[in-house]
């Protein structure tokens, strides 16, 4: 039986192409599925690893806006899940009311969500450590990866996946999830529409990048008297969308959304 669209929305320094296996999965259960890229997005990894700039000082607004594109073009409002800047992005758009529901798994932190666990600090700094970094794009070292995104794996896996799918990200949107707190609203979710879908939110209890304490503090934000739910990935890391337990992670959120009737 047929379902609705999905369309992924992928993070920081992971190409798009990382969610071909989670694609062919919700494609088995019935679901049409979608990988847009960010703008500036290279078809590979080598290819973006090759041209960096063409990422670089691309900001939250104009990603979203560039997937609302995407959506707008479809016969009917799909499904969004993204991971990490992806999942922000995805509640944004959920919260545009343009989505029939959101999955935001490990997302950045929404605007109004003041927590800075040292992880996150330190998992952001060889960014935000530099201001002249804002309009460039940069690619994470092994070792920044292995400690922000593969901690929860061994060391092997960590330099497949490394080696597999990181491309340079712009810097852009990290600087505007910084600064939320204090000025300018790119990283603003509108939390009080009562006509959006369902959003189930999501942390790995060992994600460095997004503790789960982020993902909790972004779903007291939202109205409750509309469907918004947190859960927990024990023993995961912020590779969870890629690394060996991937599939687990992909069978939790379809039966979540089969229980919401999406």
């Amino acid at each position: 039986m047929a379902k609705g669209k999905i369309v992924f929305i992928h993070g920081l320094w992971i190409h798009t192409s990382s969610w071909q296996p989670w694609m062919d999965f919700f494609n088995l259960h019935g679901y049409e599925t979608i990988n847009p890229a960010w703008p500036g997005d290279s078809a590979t990894v080598i290819e973006c690893r090759e041209n960096p700039q063409a990422i670089a000082n691309r900001g939250v607004t104009e990603i979203a806006d560039s997937y609302a594109k995407v959506i707008e073009s479809l016969s009917e409002p799909p499904i969004v899940i993204g991971h990490s800047f992806g999942g922000l992005i995805a509640q944004i758009i959920l919260g545009r009311g343009i989505a029939a529901g959101g999955i935001a798994i490990d997302p950045a932190p929404i605007k109004g969500v003041w927590q800075l666990p040292f992880s996150s600090l330190k998992s952001s700094f060889p960014v935000l450590g530099n201001p002249f970094n804002l309009k460039k794009a940069k690619s994470l070292t092994f070792g920044q990866f292995r400690y922000g995104f593969a901690n929860a794996v061994t060391e092997k896996e960590a330099r497949e996946l490394y080696d597999k799918w990181t491309i340079p990200a712009p810097c852009r949107p990290l600087f505007q999830a910084a600064t939320a707190t204090f000025a300018g609203s790119e990283t603003k979710v509108n939390t009080a529409n009562v006509t959006r879908g369902p959003l189930l939110i999501t942390g790995g209890e060992k994600d460095h990048i997004a503790p789960p304490i982020l993902g909790e503090a972004s779903l007291k934000k939202y109205n409750s008297s509309v469907i918004t739910e947190f859960k927990l990935f024990e023993d995961r890391g912020h590779s969870l969308i890629v690394d060996h337990g991937w599939k687990k992670v992909a069978e939790s959120i379809l039966t979540w959304l089969n229980n919401k009737g999406l």
